[in-house]
């Protein structure tokens, strides 16, 4: 059977995965080459050579896309070359990706010594066939070159290290992670075995964890490579579902739930043992190498924060936070030791907590991104859960969408720190960092995250020690977190029934003053997509509103009016007028269907995203304020818009043929798959228009197919609020009936959603 048959057979073979599938393969190769040696060598004296293996087949993981990569190491055999060539071309000729070299032991050794990668290779020799004295002797000497180097080697591997990480990213966040070059990837664990190789770095518990966590991504690589039948190391969204079938996991989420928790596992282990090797390799100037007493039981000794030896972990439940908030405070982390015995024995707090137990929370959490760090210690080493017990439900969690950039878990502590430095802004910093960390915990269970929220917040709140008081102000941020934003953004803040009904709905000041820090937090630690300027402007004028009517006011004395005096003027004057300052478009023209759509389509044959757009008529005209984002970035220039827009009113502009062919021509291939469209229907949010809201994948010409759709229908476009999260856009429309009534007929509602889901079904 020939080398290649043998690999067919191995992956049709789906009883093997992972690991198992490497050995099976590694082995088969391993001794298809020994045959070929046998073979190539003269007279069959394999004195004075050798075939080695090294990099991930000198390891043993081959998977069945990589390549054998191999050194013919020989003591001068003048018939070396010979050698080689019988050698190298049967492994050609069997269509096998081979990476090859012939090298005496010096020269070997003498690449290395200047050369990284060839460095590393050689720490992983494994002898094939031939001469084992050859591979001995280069084995370890290169391991002997190496230990001498280890001070230059280790800093130029940290620095490799963090550069890979910025150009890779995160291999537990990333909707599409590279397994083996991001952070928390498989390059990691090499790069730690290297460094052992030259000193001590891990600790005895590192290893299992590391090797567990290795298997996983290692599985997952292997099955990536089985499934494409290519090298490759990015785990697309396209090849997730395959992948967890093969290796058993129920859905593709279980699958990415796995990788994440393997990463962050690897991450953390990565970034404590290279701060210790940096540390090392600084010296004694470069940090303090005496002990002090912080007091509390705590010391800072070499830099890190240590729990004093004479202290009883197990008496102190609130020991584990108090250490890492003053780890945060001083943007350090917490000693190895420490850590450990704090995994050993540090308790659950017994509930209610006690005052200094929840105050060591919030300091924590108040202490800026360091806490990040110190979390994720905490939740490494098994403690964090013992103070949250909801935890494993959310830990590693994936949000399975552009606009999340962190597992459930992370952004939960993210928005928890970002909520800390907002915490200036409202007069319960503790509830607004608490609310941070849990405003989301019921993403854990099935069902609607919010009522799953609520619910366990009820018992949360009096775990912690809150009063009744401060426990319904935290439920009360847990169901509300989403509210100022989704209603700055989709419905007329200058509706004084809007901004009655938030009133209504939060009851009071304190609620809302907590309410505004937490959206902001949230927004921020969900992804760049999810805050913006012109959000932020809108929820601002929100809150400003409701805190108002909060204050005893009327929501009809902050309300803007529209359209304005002036706006009022230009409508009475009846004269055609195209106008733009700044990122607001002004158009008066003679009202009629589709007026909207043409203008939307205009501005999206410029690369202009429309973010917000009211609109207005009075006998017999039009007035429509837009306001923009530009593509292409913060500048442009109106002239050729305005020009644009002229033609198009007068009916001279071919509109849906340019777009068509502007996405031919720019569209490319989407970098996220479609998702299907969703049509949802309010006829409580404003007393006078009904809301159309359209859920659909970001694309050219998205707004004009949707407002062509509803001209269609005879249906007035009087105001509008756009968005763009990630791949996706949720857009709102404020509309009329022909005869300027609210569209309340279930018949008509009905055929809207048909024609807005055919136009986003058509392509553009």
């Amino acid at each position: 059977m020939t080398i290649a048959a043998v690999r067919a057979q191995l992956a049709a073979d789906d009883s093997l995965v992972g690991r198992a599938l490497c050995d099976a393969w590694t082995a088969e190769v391993d001794r298809w080459l020994a045959q070929l040696v046998d073979l190539a060598v003269e007279g069959g004296d394999p004195a004075g050579v050798a075939l080695v293996a090294v990099g991930g087949y000198g390891r043993g993981e081959l998977s069945l896309q990589s390549d054998i990569d191999v050194v013919l190491l020989h003591d001068r055999r003048p018939d070396i070359g010979r050698v080689a060539d019988r050698l190298w071309y049967p492994i050609w000729d069997a269509r096998m990706k081979l990476g090859h070299a012939v090298r005496t032991v010096k020269e070997a050794l003498a690449l290395a010594a200047d050369d990284l990668d060839t460095a590393t290779g050689l720490l992983q020799v494994r002898h094939l066939a031939g001469d084992r004295t050859l591979t001995d002797e280069l084995s370890r000497k290169a391991e002997l070159q190496w230990r001498k180097r280890a001070k230059r080697w280790l800093a130029a591997m940290s620095s490799r290290v963090r550069d890979r990480h910025r150009r890779a990213g995160e291999v537990a966040f990333l909707l599409e992670p590279d397994l083996k070059e991001g952070r928390g990837g498989l390059r990691d664990v090499h790069a730690l075995g290297w460094a052992e190789a030259a000193r001590s770095i891990l600790w005895e518990t590192d290893h299992a964890t590391l090797d567990e966590a290795y298997d996983t991504l290692l599985a997952v690589r292997v099955e990536l490579h089985r499934l494409t039948g290519r090298t490759g190391d990015r785990l697309l969204l396209q090849e997730q579902d395959g992948v967890a079938d093969a290796l058993g996991y129920v859905d593709a989420d279980a699958l990415m739930r796995a990788v994440a928790h393997a990463a962050r596992t690897i991450a953390w282990t990565s970034d404590d043992a290279w701060a210790r090797i940096d540390s090392s390799l600084v010296g004694p100037l470069g940090r303090a190498r005496r002990t002090r007493d912080l007091g509390g039981g705590l010391r800072l000794r070499d830099g890190e924060i240590a729990i004093a030896d004479d202290v009883d972990v197990a008496a102190d439940p609130a020991l584990a936070l108090r250490a890492a908030a003053v780890a945060a405070a001083r943007g350090t982390q917490l000693e190895r030791r420490s850590l450990a015995r704090l995994a050993a024995d540090s308790p659950a707090p017994a509930g209610p907590w006690s005052q200094a137990t929840r105050a060591a929370l919030v300091e924590l959490l108040l202490a800026g991104p360091p806490a990040i760090v110190l979390l994720e210690a905490l939740d490494q080493q098994g403690v964090w859960e013992r103070y949250v017990p909801e935890w494993p439900s959310v830990r590693s969690a994936p949000q399975r969408n552009a606009y999340h950039r962190y597992t459930v878990d992370r952004h939960l502590w993210e928005a928890a720190v970002g909520a800390g430095a907002l915490a200036g802004r409202v007069a319960r910093p503790d509830l607004l960092v608490l609310a941070g960390l849990f405003h989301d915990i019921g993403k854990g269970e099935p069902g609607d995250h919010t009522d799953n929220g609520v619910r366990l917040l009820a018992t949360i709140g009096p775990r912690l020690g809150l009063d009744d008081h401060d426990t319904a102000v935290l439920v009360a941020l847990c169901r509300h977190h989403l509210l100022l934003a989704d209603v700055a953004t989709r419905r007329d803040i200058d509706d004084p029934d809007t901004i009655d009904g938030v009133a209504a709905a939060l009851g009071d000041r304190e609620v809302l003053e907590l309410l505004a820090a937490l959206t902001e937090a949230d927004s921020l630690a969900t992804g760049p997509a999810a805050w913006s300027d012109w959000k932020a402007e809108l929820v601002r004028a929100l809150v400003a509103r409701v805190g108002h009517v909060l204050g005893g006011g009327a929501a009809s004395d902050v309300a803007d009016e529209f359209p304005t005096a002036a706006q009022r003027e230009l409508l009475a004057a009846g004269t055609p007028t195209v106008s733009a300052e700044g990122e607001r478009l002004t158009v008066v023209a003679p009202d009629r269907h589709g007026l909207f759509s043409r203008v939307a389509g205009v501005l999206a044959l410029h690369g202009l995203d429309v973010v917000d757009a009211t609109a207005a008529s009075e006998d017999g005209w039009a007035i429509e304020v837009f306001r923009v984002e530009s593509s292409f970035g913060p500048t442009f220039t109106w002239g050729k818009v305005t020009d644009d827009l002229e033609l198009a009113l007068a009916g001279r502009l071919a509109i849906r043929a340019r777009l068509a062919e502007r996405a031919r021509t720019y569209g490319g291939r989407p970098r996220h798959p479609a998702e299907e469209p969703e049509v949802r229907v309010d006829l409580d949010a404003s007393a006078d228009a009904t809301v159309v809201e359209v859920h659909a994948t970001d694309g050219l010409g998205v707004l004009y197919r949707i407002t062509s759709a509803l001209a269609d229908l005879d249906l007035d476009i009087v105001g509008a609020k756009v968005q763009t999260l990630g791949p996706r856009v949720v857009d709102s429309f404020f509309v009329r009936a022909a005869d300027g009534t609210k569209v309340t007929d279930p018949a008509v509602l009905a055929e809207t959603e048909r024609a807005l889901l055919h136009a986003l079904a058509e392509p553009a």
